[in-house]
């Protein structure tokens, strides 16, 4: 535990550092100019990558995408698959109506 004189010159030691503070002189515009800097707009930086891809170039693309993906899907339900192979059959003459076969 410390005695009173310990105490005592712990004391006097605080009040000697206070006694060692000094004014800062500060120009009389920083607050306003740090604040003007704070809270000044940013300009956004874009990435070099997909700069040119802009929302409206992407709604485009959007469009175009949909578009190809209604039409393939119109294109596949217009024709069956019996039809198609029914028709490949046909084209290369593998129709088991004209083929005779050998082990009949």
């Amino acid at each position: 535990m410390k005695t009173p004189k310990d105490i005592e010159n712990t004391i006097e030691a605080t009040f000697d550092v206070l006694e060692d503070i000094h004014k800062v002189n500060v120009s009389p515009f920083f607050k306003d100019k740090t604040l003007q800097r704070l809270f000044s707009e940013k300009e956004e930086t874009v990435s070099a990558g997909f700069g040119w891809f802009t929302p409206k170039i992407q709604f485009a693309t959007l469009i175009c995408i949909l578009i190809i993906n209604v039409f393939g899907i119109m294109q596949l339900t217009k024709t069956t698959y019996n039809e198609g192979v029914s028709e490949f059959a046909n084209v290369y003459e593998l129709s088991q109506d004209t083929q005779s076969s050998v082990f009949n």
